[in-house]
């Protein structure tokens, strides 16, 4: 992998740490599947911008070191970043991979069907997904709990250049867009999501992945096109594996015909870092 000044690069793992640089900032993270020993000396660790801790509640070490916001470039998507009081920055880079995908399956749509690919993307965070999908010419609907989130994304999109493609910003409990959208009789080509495993809605609505995945499926189900591209979803949940993400997608799609892919999401840097499994993924792709 190249190194790109301004991307993202994992320098380094181990006693459940991550060090990771964003553009110019190098943060050392908490990272539990890091059970490794690290390979970088003590000194390359010392070097960071800023650390983040979970012992005795969240902070940061150095947060005044660290800009208020900064831009970072992802094989060629802009997001713009800022440190959260939950260690989060406003991207999650493993899903780099499934960026790139969402990108190539838009624009094969494209060409087969002479049309645009209409996206849903639900629990949609900063929006990586709904660029992915904007930059190839898709109309996305976008969804999060969090108007924070869509705020957020919603400059990212800004910032790529994509403020008039046709996306719909929507701040909303999933489960309840959905059965509107049931009722408004919407249909999607492509389907995207990466529930967490456990969310409140923007009036208190409980999620938690274990119980609502599976219906939350079902209701995906009937808001699917009559030519569909596919579904995409992924997870950090520990216990949600890629195979049982595969047997989720299994159940409810694959009598529809196409193929499944699962895998393990990874971030990644230089051939000789080791990579670091960050959750899970499953495509359903016909």
């Amino acid at each position: 992998m190249t190194s790109d000044p301004n991307g993202y690069e994992l320098l380094d793992s181990g006693s459940f740490q991550k060090l990771e640089r964003f553009g110019s900032v190098v943060l050392s993270r908490p990272c539990a599947q890091a059970v490794w020993r690290q390979t970088l000396s003590k000194g390359d660790w010392q070097k960071v911008t800023a650390t983040f801790f979970r012992e005795g509640g969240n902070q940061w070490r150095g947060r005044d070191k660290l800009p208020e916001t900064w831009s970072i470039d992802v094989d060629g998507t802009k997001f713009q970043l800022s440190s959260t009081d939950f260690g989060h920055l406003g991207i999650f880079p493993e899903q780099r991979d499934q960026w790139k995908r969402i990108r190539e399956t838009c624009v094969a749509f494209r060409k087969k069907h002479d049309r645009a690919p209409r996206v849903l993307n639900l629990f949609a965070y900063s929006g990586g997904s709904t660029l992915a999908a904007a930059h190839a010419g898709a109309e996305v609907c976008h969804v999060d709990a969090s108007k924070g989130m869509v705020d957020w994304a919603r400059k990212n999109a800004a910032l790529n250049g994509l403020e008039d493609r046709p996306v719909r910003w929507i701040v909303d409990d999933v489960t309840k867009f959905l059965e509107r959208e049931l009722r408004r009789e919407r249909q999607y080509d492509l389907l995207i999501l990466d529930p967490p495993s456990y969310g409140r809605g923007s009036k208190g609505e409980v999620f938690k992945i274990e119980n609502d995945l599976p219906p939350l499926l079902a209701l995906l189900a009937k808001l699917l096109s009559s030519e569909p591209l596919g579904v995409l979803l992924s997870c950090h949940t520990p216990e949600l594996t890629p195979l049982s993400l595969h047997h989720l997608l299994l159940q409810q799609f694959a009598k529809k015909g196409g193929t499944l892919e699962h895998g393990e999401m990874q971030l990644r840097g230089a051939k000789d870092v080791l990579p670091v499994p960050s959750g899970s993924f499953c495509w359903w792709l016909v």
